[in-house]
C-alpha cells in the first residue's frame, strides 16, 4: 500500500508538471534526460581575462579580431628567393645568387629580391617583396657576398602565409565550446584579452542518513564515511564547478531546514541517499513541502532507478539513491548532464569512444537501460572493454575506466561487438 500511494503520487506529478498522464514505471531514459535538459538553463554570462578562463565555456561565438601571422613570414633559417630561377639548382650545378640583406622576425626593413638577388631570412621574418620561395640554409653554400643554391624551392616552400593560422573575422570558438589551453592559446592569437563565458554553477552536495559521517570526523560504530558524496564532489571539481558538502541525519525537519538554507545560495542541489520509499527515505516528501515541481522520482535504469529530478525555487535538484554503484550512476547519466547544461556546456555528455566486447553481456529486465562499468585494454591498436565483476562496489567503481550499456531495446550484445561506450578517466 505505500509503494501504491508512492506510485499515484509520483504520477500525478508527472501529469500535472508535463500535462501528460504518465505511469511513472513508463519513464526511460531518454525521455528522462530529455526532460531534465530541456528544463535547465545556462547560468549567467561573465566577462573574464583571458588568463583565468581555462576550462570555462565560452558564451558566445568568438571572432578573429587579426590576422595571425600578420605578414608573410619564413617557417626556416634560409634565403629568400625567385622560384623559378632555382628551378634547376642541384649540388652539382648550384645557381648562384648575389645576397642583398638580411631580415629577422620583427624587423620591418623593406628589401625587394630581384631577379639574380637573395635575401637572408630568418623564422619568423618578414618574406621581401618579390619572393615566392625560401630555399633552406642547408641547400645553400656562401662564397663572399654570394649564395650558391643547391636545391630547387617551388613557390610558396618554407613561407608560412599571413593569415594561415588565425584569419581576421573568422570564428574561432563556438559558444558552449570549452576553453582548452590549445583554444586559449588561438584566443590570444586572435587579439582578444578577455572572452564572456558562463559562470560556473555552486552545487550543494547534500548526504543523508543517521548512519553517514563526513571523512575526518571520528567513526563510530555502525557508521560509514560519506563516500558517495566525495566521489560527486570530485567529478564537479573536474569541471570546475564550485561544491558545498553536508551530511544530514534522517530528520524532516532538519533536512527541511537545511534544504531551504542551501536552496538560496546554490545554483544547483544534489542530494544522495533517502531516495525511495522507505520509513526513512524523506528526501521527496521534505521537497515536496518546500514547493518543488517534481519532473520525475524513477527511471528504468538499472544500476540507478531510484532517480530523480525537479526544480526548487526554479534551481535544478537531483535526487540520488544511496547505494554506490546506484549513486554514481544516476549522477553521470542524469545530474553530470543536468550540471554541464547549467554550466553553458553544448555537449554535455561524458566523451565517447568505440570499443569491442570481450564478453557477451545480458541484462535482467526488457524495456530498461542495463549498465556496467569496466576497463579498456587495446588488442593490435582497438579498445576492448572488459566488464569488471568485482565483489566491492566500491572498487569496481574506483577502477571503472568507461562505460558500457544494454539500451531498452536489447536484451543482450555478444562478445566482439563494437559499441559506443562512455570514458571515465
Amino acid at each position: 500500500m505505500i509503494w501504491q500511494r508512492h506510485e499515484k503520487g509520483l504520477r500525478d506529478s508527472v501529469q500535472l508538471h508535463t500535462g501528460i498522464p504518465m505511469k511513472i514505471s513508463s519513464l526511460g531514459l531518454e525521455k528522462a534526460l530529455s526532460i531534465t535538459l530541456e528544463n535547465i538553463k545556462p547560468l549567467a554570462v561573465e566577462s573574464i581575462d583571458l588568463v583565468n578562463s581555462t576550462d570555462h565555456v565560452a558564451a558566445s561565438d568568438l571572432y578573429a579580431l587579426v590576422d595571425a601571422p600578420s605578414i608573410d613570414s619564413s617557417l626556416k633559417d634560409g634565403y629568400a628567393v625567385i622560384s623559378r630561377e632555382v628551378d634547376d639548382a642541384t649540388p652539382k650545378r648550384p645557381v648562384r645568387l648575389k645576397m642583398i640583406g638580411h631580415l629577422a622576425a620583427g624587423g620591418d626593413k623593406d628589401i625587394e629580391v630581384k631577379s639574380g638577388t637573395a635575401v637572408r631570412v630568418l623564422t619568423g621574418a618578414r618574406i621581401p617583396a618579390g619572393a615566392d620561395a625560401v630555399v633552406s640554409e642547408e641547400f645553400v653554400k656562401l662564397e663572399g657576398n654570394d649564395v650558391l643554391v643547391m636545391n630547387f624551392a617551388e613557390p610558396g616552400r618554407n613561407i608560412l602565409p599571413l593569415g594561415r593560422d588565425v584569419e581576421s573575422h573568422k570564428c574561432i570558438v563556438k559558444n558552449g565550446q570549452q576553453l582548452s589551453p590549445g583554444i586559449i592559446g588561438l584566443i590570444a592569437a586572435a587579439g582578444h584579452n578577455r572572452v564572456p563565458v558562463f559562470k560556473n554553477p555552486r552545487v550543494a552536495i547534500i548526504g543523508t542518513g543517521d548512519e553517514i559521517v563526513l571523512p575526518g570526523e571520528p567513526l563510530a560504530e555502525g557508521k560509514l564515511y560519506a563516500s558517495n558524496i566525495m566521489t560527486i564532489h570530485a567529478w564537479c571539481k573536474r569541471f570546475r564547478m564550485k561544491t558545498f558538502m553536508t551530511v544530514i541525519p534522517d530528520d524532516f525537519d532538519s533536512l527541511s531546514k537545511e534544504l531551504k538554507t542551501i536552496s538560496a545560495d546554490a545554483d544547483a542541489i544534489i542530494t544522495s541517499g533517502g531516495a525511495w520509499t522507505g520509513d526513512r527515505d524523506l528526501v521527496v516528501q521534505v521537497l515536496e513541502g518546500l514547493g518543488w515541481r517534481q519532473y520525475f522520482h524513477r527511471i528504468r535504469i538499472g544500476p540507478g532507478k531510484a532517480v530523480g529530478f525537479g526544480l526548487l525555487d526554479g534551481k535544478p535538484v537531483f535526487i540520488l539513491p544511496g547505494g554506490p554503484s546506484s549513486n554514481i550512476m544516476g549522477f553521470l547519466q542524469i545530474a553530470l548532464p543536468g550540471l554541464l547544461t547549467l554550466a553553458g556546456y553544448a555537449n554535455p555528455h561524458l566523451p565517447r569512444i568505440n570499443a569491442r566486447l570481450a564478453v557477451d553481456l545480458e541484462k535482467r529486465e526488457r524495456d530498461w537501460t542495463y549498465f556496467f562499468f569496466g576497463r579498456l585494454e587495446e588488442d593490435e591498436g582497438f579498445p576492448v572493454f572488459h566488464p569488471i565483476k568485482g565483489g566491492s562496489r566500491l572498487r569496481d567503481i574506483a577502477e571503472a575506466e568507461a562505460i558500457a550499456s544494454l539500451p531498452e531495446e536489447q536484451e543482450y550484445l555478444l562478445k566482439g561487438s563494437v559499441i559506443s561506450v562512455q570514458l571515465l578517466k
